[in-house]
């Protein structure tokens, strides 16, 4: 990992000091969360369950600056990437919040809570929340392309569901069965996406998804462990350094019970803000507040 840089004298060597006011001044101008209005939103981007667009100055990009000295990695306009990297944050200083309206335990690992709803019921967990987000992209841009493959590996579609076709489960089994027909409004997403939550999770997510080498990772990328217990962490926006290479990716995840989605506070190494260093080539595990994954986790949607 690459080494913070310091202005002061005893931190530079004696050739480099001549840079001093140069290193000064880059420091205080990157700090890990903006002060100032940030990247502002392009146009284009929906996020169906806000009645009205926020602020540009309440989104991920514009809340969190990338760490000293890196570039946003790039990203295709429209994209699963570019669509969450101006994913609408509550102001700063939001606690996360559980189903119930109870706070969650550990607000350290918060580094700011997404302006989205948990729902009522102790659904939107760690996968669900991937899910919950992927789904409302995916309805933003077509509504016919949102499915999902429950553990069982049924694949649930919104299409069918809104055209009259669901499933049940007897004895562990799903079989199909009927529903009334209604339009395929944001309301309707949010009546599919139930049954979803509760019949998919890490297990379906894991093999829905493709591997993805850790050094690949880009945004919308997925860490998961599918299992009882797994968990699954997305990544909602990737830096890199231009000359070191070194990468650095924000985090968001739900978690048990269902909570506010967040982004993570990186607590092992609090001067990264909420950024987390990709491991090393040598590293054979990635270390997140409540999980840690194998490096061979990441995956991503097709």
């Amino acid at each position: 990992m690459e080494k913070p840089v310091f202005c002061g004298l005893f931190f530079l060597p004696h050739a480099m000091r001549r840079f001093l006011p140069l290193l000064c001044l880059s420091a205080a101008l990157c700090s890990f969360e903006n002060p100032g209005p940030g990247p502002k939103r392009p146009a284009g981007l929906v996020y169906a369950w806000q009645t009205q667009p926020g602020p540009s100055s309440q989104t991920l990009a514009a809340r969190f600056a990338v760490p000293a000295g890196c570039q946003r990695l790039p990203v295709a306009a429209g994209s699963w990437g570019e669509w969450l990297r101006y994913l609408p944050l509550m102001p700063a200083g939001t606690k996360a919040r559980l189903y119930n309206g109870g706070l969650k335990n550990r607000q350290d690992v918060v580094a700011a809570v997404a302006d989205i709803d948990v729902g009522a019921k102790d659904l939107q967990q760690c996968a669900d929340a991937v899910i919950r987000l992927r789904a409302e992209y995916m309805f933003s841009h077509d509504p016919n392309k949102v499915h999902f493959h429950l553990t069982t590996g049924y694949d649930f579609w919104f299409s069918d569901f809104v055209a009259g076709k669901t499933f049940k489960v007897v004895k562990e089994e799903v079989l199909p069965a009927t529903r009334p027909a209604e339009a395929p409004t944001h309301a309707a997403l949010g009546r599919y996406l139930l049954p979803t939550f509760g019949y998919a999770g890490t297990k379906s997510l894991s093999r829905e998804l493709r591997p993805v080498p850790l050094p690949q990772v880009q945004p919308g990328d997925v860490l998961v462990h599918g299992g009882a217990p797994g968990h699954a962490v997305l990544v909602v926006d990737v830096a890199e350094h231009p000359v070191t290479h070194q990468k650095y990716v924000l985090l968001a995840q739900s978690y048990m019970p269902a909570q506010n989605i967040h982004v993570l506070r990186n607590v092992d190494a609090p001067a990264l803000g909420a950024w987390f260093a990709l491991p090393g080539l040598m590293e054979t595990e990635f270390d997140t507040p409540e999980w840690t994954f194998g490096r061979d986790e990441v995956k991503r949607f097709e």
